[in-house]
């Protein structure tokens, strides 16, 4: 086996070069850029781009407002649908949902940028503090939302619309969940998760608590009696283990944590990274984690997956993306083991896996990669504490096409619900869609309000 070099440190690259790296992924369009992509727009009738979109913008309308010179009146377009329409026009798999139905989109054309035009206009209107909705007059209605994430915020949103108080209880120090923590660095720059949760906030009877957690400082039935009414979307806490010999060593750490770190560092050449690092897994998380793996400096990176590219869940966008960083993709190989040496890890060995018969199987064959620096990215987990007798199917919070539960007075929502999208997008549309169904229930006074000590 090779040696390993100067293993897991920091500061291996210049600060121009860190700067440089974790740039901007796609700049924003300037007014002509976004006049010249607007007008590439057919106006569809029909408009597949907006079936395709979970939260349904009428993106034809916000992109001809934007090809008249109104992108205030584009941005209230989208935020009327999706009130964290900033963040999804930055980490929305564009490519596989609106963008990839536009009848441009052929073999002789391309697609018109509906995600970049969505971050032109929401931009805009959040840099000049353009607020299009108010608060109705007091409901005297209280709802506890757990999980400070998309979810959540699109849910605390509508509900403060309505004239209700919403007291957010989020387990981390900052609001934002996944758009805080789990997304890649460059895909967010300029601190906007956090500035989109001032945003959204803005709109006033939304208060957050920040450091308590479902199950540690409350239960949902502390809850149930304390508030008119409960959303849940706290998102997945739990991350999935590789159960295999040596994945105690040093040098192996879960890919959400990597993120989570990098997303928080003030300075980028404070976070360590190996010379050669493995990533296990194939969907966003993993690509991720490879991508900024390459831009802190790591020589060489390489993603294991399972199975064939076509089977990825990270879009063929991420992975192209990912192999133009000098990340190298490898399919059919599962992990075996881990190995070190003197406590730390010096390599994996792989399994080549085939399809026989409709099912996944080790052939026998294996093989070693050198490595420092291992990185699960293998999925995670729901941690139902604290939830009493509330349902779950299939390890998540299982509820109606209204996102209620089998708890009366409860609904839920985001990546905690069992509908295995995991899309930022689709937690804002069931946290904005639970929170109509909250509003209609406690509007017709279905439940007496209780008072909050």
């Amino acid at each position: 086996m090779d040696r390993l070099g100067n293993g897991i440190e920091a500061g291996r690259l210049t600060p121009a070069e860190y700067e440089s790296n974790f740039a901007d992924l796609h700049p924003r369009l300037d007014s002509h850029e976004a006049l010249v992509a607007s007008d590439r727009c057919y106006f569809c009738y029909d408009a597949p781009c907006m079936t395709a979109c979970p939260t349904s913008i009428d993106i034809p309308l916000f992109i001809r407002q934007i090809s008249t010179g109104n992108p205030i009146g584009s941005a209230k377009t989208i935020f009327d649908q999706n009130i964290l329409g900033g963040m999804c026009a930055r980490v929305c798999p564009t490519e596989t949902l609106c963008e990839q139905v536009c009848v441009r989109n052929t073999a002789e054309d391309r697609p018109v940028e509906i995600g970049r035009l969505q971050r032109y206009a929401t931009d805009i209107a959040m840099e000049q503090g353009r607020q299009f909705y108010s608060r109705e007059a007091s409901s005297g209605k209280t709802v506890a939302i757990v999980g400070a994430g998309p979810a959540g915020l699109a849910a605390a949103h509508r509900l403060a619309m309505h004239g209700h108080s919403v007291v957010m209880l989020e387990a981390r120090e900052k609001a934002g969940g996944l758009n805080e923590y789990g997304i890649a660095t460059y895909k967010a720059v300029d601190d906007f998760a956090q500035r989109e949760v001032d945003y959204v906030t803005a709109i006033g009877g939304i208060e957050t608590r920040n450091g308590v957690a479902l199950g540690r400082d409350f239960s949902l039935s502390d809850l149930t009696a304390g508030y008119d009414a409960v959303f849940l979307a706290m998102g997945l806490a739990g991350v999935n283990g590789l159960g295999i010999e040596g994945e105690e060593l040093e040098g192996v750490e879960d890919a959400v944590d990597f993120i989570a770190a990098l997303r928080q560092a003030d300075d980028k050449a404070t976070v360590p990274i190996g010379r050669r690092v493995v990533v296990l897994g194939g969907g966003m998380t993993a690509i991720d984690a490879a991508i900024q793996s390459k831009l802190l400096g790591a020589e060489e990176v390489t993603i294991c997956y399972r199975r064939g590219k076509e089977n990825m869940n990270a879009s063929a966008y991420e992975q192209d993306l990912a192999t133009a960083n000098g990340v190298i993709i490898r399919h059919w190989l599962a992990p075996k083991a881990i190995l070190g040496k003197d406590g730390k890890v010096a390599g994996i060995e792989v399994e080549y896996t085939a399809m026989r018969d409709g099912k996944l199987v080790g052939t026998g064959e294996t093989g070693v990669i050198a490595a420092d620096q291992i990185m699960k990215a293998i999925g995670q987990s729901f941690l139902a504490s604290g939830l009493g007798a509330l349902q779950i199917e299939r390890g998540k919070i299982s509820t109606d096409i209204e996102g209620r539960t089998s708890v009366e007075g409860v609904w839920a929502g985001g990546d905690c619900i069992g509908l295995r999208e995991d899309l930022t997008v689709s937690a804002v549309a069931q946290g904005r869609d639970a929170a109509e169904s909250i509003n209609r229930v406690l509007a017709a006074g279905a439940r007496p309000a209780i008072a909050v000590a």
